[in-house]
């Protein structure tokens, strides 16, 4: 067992035994093996597993008789004994603590971390859950979470044509959420594709119908042109894309500019997408960890979603 490893720029599997974490552990092996690095298999033991290996530990800790067997990590070394190809390294952990904290601490210095959108036990109904999402909003590295299979049948490896997807703020996304995608693309020889939103003028019948009202680009007042924030959103795209063009030089990319909130254009790329990465923190709400782009993303993506952080950020 472990409360201190770190992931020393492994990729990082969150496991839990259920399925959910077994296409997680598929997706992250396959990212190992993209990325040339390691994978380490962590599974956050469940209070009664950590209760029991504290007695037996207790009882005699010099003891190979009494050293405590996690059946999880075990089950999941003869799972991968039949993959057909594995990364150069493979490491498992079994972890204490609650779930967030001890993937927390062993994120710090890992290039990812891969877990399921639900766990076991999880409420069906539930289309991200809960340790999930703390783990997206405080792990110190780039989280990935991979949807169960109701929400997608393409979750791992059939999704590596596909694109990746970034929501970018031209302004305000950090320089580490857009160079994560470009890495991501140049690992998969594809391209990536860039969305971000302009504002809409809502229209003067909305706004005197309902103060509440969702303004589509229909709803536009006449004479109001979206053409101009447009072109002004895609020329600020391509200033913020050109140092990250010349680092990745192979990796073709593809612009958008979209009407309104940009999450509802990413969700639906998520269902071609090899992987839609979005920041995490928003610059101007300190207190906020994750973004309302990111949340909305990471609710009803179809695909697997790369959630950011701003890395070099204090406090992250």
């Amino acid at each position: 067992m472990s409360n201190a490893v770190t992931g020393n720029g492994m990729v990082i599997a969150a496991v839990d035994g259920s399925e959910h974490s077994l296409r997680a552990l598929e997706w992250a092996r396959a990212a190992a093996i993209r990325h040339d690095t390691g994978l380490m298999v962590a599974h956050v033991l469940p209070d009664h597993s950590q209760l029991y290996a504290g007695r037996r530990a207790a009882l005699d800790a010099a003891s190979e008789r009494t050293k405590f067997v996690d059946p999880v990590t075990e089950q999941l070394r003869t799972l991968l004994a039949r993959a057909p190809e594995l990364p150069a390294e493979v490491r498992y952990e079994s972890l204490e603590g609650s779930v967030p904290e001890a993937l927390r601490v062993i994120g710090s210095g890992a290039r990812m971390l891969v877990m399921g959108s639900r766990g076991r036990g999880g409420f069906a109904t539930l289309l991200l859950g809960s340790n999930s999402r703390a783990v997206a909003t405080t792990a110190p590295c780039p989280v990935v979470v991979v949807p169960h299979e109701a929400r997608s049948a393409a979750a791992s490896e059939e999704a590596s044509a596909g694109r990746v997807v970034l929501g970018l703020h031209a302004a305000e996304t950090a320089d580490d959420v857009v160079a994560f995608a470009f890495a991501e693309a140049a690992a998969r020889g594809t391209a990536v594709q860039v969305v971000s939103a302009y504002a809409v003028p809502p229209s003067p019948v909305a706004l005197i119908d309902s103060p509440f009202a969702v303004i589509t680009p229909e709803g536009l007042a006449d004479g109001v042109e979206a053409v101009p924030a447009e072109t002004e959103m895609l020329r600020a795209q391509t200033e913020r894309l050109d140092p990250f063009r010349a680092r990745y030089p192979d990796v073709p990319v593809e612009q958008a500019a979209v009407p309104g909130d940009a999450a509802g254009r990413l969700v639906d790329a998520s269902r071609s997408a090899a992987l839609v990465v979005v920041g995490r923190h928003h610059p101007r709400v300190r207190s906020l960890l994750i973004g309302s782009v990111a949340n909305a993303v990471l609710q009803h993506a179809h695909g697997p979603v790369a959630v950011v952080p701003t890395l070099k950020d204090d406090g992250t």
